[in-house]
């Protein structure tokens, strides 16, 4: 009975800490329009865009692999008292296999003008994580196994996070960490070591803008991640602003994939933006790659209309 206890607990901790890459084992998902998405990564974002701004993004990973992670965010976000604070929510829900995570966070930020154009923004969120282990959907070889029929079902942790953002309409600079909290996802008290925790995960992402002409943008940018026992994660993009509408660009994950990114300006509200990632791993074969898209809407009052969209 025990070496099926720990059978099962392998099992189970390789479903918990399976994150969104083949070659190393992280928790929290990727997404490669991290720079759409950014509250979900730094809650000193929440009020940074002088707009009630709110985005919705899908990620389905590793197309054509059964039971592979698929991951969907929505989050809000405004600022009050005359941009000097902000406010928001962020949901993210993560499912891999037979596991399904989802975070509900609230956002609150503070921010510093540094200069007449540069503010620096300190942010905060709290909130629960959800998660929910479904063994009915294992092909388990005897159905019988009481090991097997002990669902986990909306367990409940608590989560804090901290983060900072340095930026004007030329630069960005942010370090975060979105979940400070080690809670211990899985266990199993008859078996010595068998319990799977949290890790902390260390974002740091950094942006400049150039104006090339009257009607193109360059922004080039950069998202490291640190999670302990794991290679470091390194993302690089490159994204072109065309006439206020059109961004196109490509991006490339340390070892892992090539992306393609393409986002139109539908009008000035709306936002719409696709990314594909291919994989260039050792998994490669195994997928078709990955798909991901998002649509943002922000409300702008009448005397503060965004005439040039920012581009982050």
């Amino acid at each position: 009975m025990a070496i099926r206890r720990i059978l099962n607990i392998t099992l189970v901790s390789s479903l918990l800490v399976l994150a969104t890459q083949a070659s190393y084992s992280q928790q929290d998902p990727n997404f490669t329009q991290y720079m759409y998405n950014t509250l979900s990564i730094n809650p000193a974002y929440a009020g940074s865009r002088d707009a009630f701004s709110a985005v919705a993004l899908h990620r389905s990973q590793w197309l054509g692999f059964d039971g592979a992670p698929t991951s969907q965010t929505l989050s809000a976000h405004t600022p009050i008292k005359e941009g000097k604070m902000g406010l928001g929510f962020n949901i993210v829900n993560d499912q891999i296999g037979v596991t399904q995570e989802t975070d509900i966070n609230a956002i609150y930020s503070y921010v510093l003008e540094m200069s007449r154009y540069t503010k620096l923004s300190f942010g905060i969120n709290a909130g629960v994580n959800l998660l929910n282990v479904d063994y009915s959907d294992l092909n388990i070889f005897d159905p019988t196994d009481p090991e097997f029929n002990n669902n986990l079902e909306n367990k409940i942790s608590p989560q804090v996070g901290l983060g900072a953002l340095l930026y004007n309409d030329q630069y960005f600079v942010g370090l975060s960490v979105p979940a400070l909290l080690r809670n211990d996802r899985f266990s199993d008290i008859s078996v010595a070591d068998a319990t799977v925790r949290d890790r902390l995960h260390y974002y740091l992402t950094a942006g400049l803008v150039f104006d090339l002409l009257p009607t193109l943008k360059f922004k080039p940018s950069i998202l490291l991640r640190h999670v302990s026992g794991s290679p470091l994660l390194a993302e690089l993009s490159s994204n072109f602003l065309i006439n206020d509408k059109f961004t196109i660009g490509a991006a490339y994950r340390l070892n892992s994939a090539f992306s393609g990114l393409v986002g139109f300006q539908a009008t000035d509200s709306i936002l719409l933006g696709i990314a594909y990632d291919r994989d260039i791993s050792t998994f490669s074969s195994y997928n078709d790659g990955s798909l991901e898209f998002f649509a943002r809407f922000e409300l702008f009052k009448k005397y503060k209309r965004m005439y040039t969209p920012r581009f982050f």
